[in-house]
């Protein structure tokens, strides 16, 4: 089987990486979640990881509650310097997150984003990166 990974290559995760998932869903693209997969060697490690993470992905829809203090708890998972991505329904999908919020929730944690893409057919990508001095 070949995978193109090209997507989740774009998300800047690396061999042997450990990679926390949380917010899956029945939804969620499981391509992407293989590609991932692929690229760190490893299967991604669910929410209940008591370890910490070179990375976390979070699925996040409209209805799934606060999303600042989501962020704010994915942080407390991060080793120093560790990638956020958040995937969110792509705009006229169900469950979309407008781009606005997304950066006052990133904003109210300490957070801000940095880029965002289409990562999947229903799903966009948005990275999310530590402002300034400290956390």
């Amino acid at each position: 089987m070949s995978t193109d990974t090209q997507g989740a290559g774009r998300l800047g995760f690396e061999a042997g990486q450990v990679v926390q998932e949380f917010g899956w869903g029945d939804d969620v693209d499981e391509e992407l979640r293989a590609d991932i997969e692929e690229i760190i060697g490893s299967e991604l490690e669910d929410e209940d990881f008591g370890d910490v993470t070179d990375g976390v992905i979070l699925w996040w829809r409209e209805d799934d509650g606060d999303l600042t203090d989501a962020l704010v708890d994915v942080q407390t998972v991060l080793d120093d310097g560790g990638l956020i991505w958040i995937f969110t329904p792509k705009p006229g999908r169900d469950g979309e997150v407008g781009h606005s919020d997304i950066q006052e929730a990133a904003t109210t944690a300490g957070l801000q984003t940095t880029s965002t893409f289409a990562i999947a057919e229903d799903w966009s990508a948005t990275r999310l990166a530590y402002r300034g001095r400290g956390r």
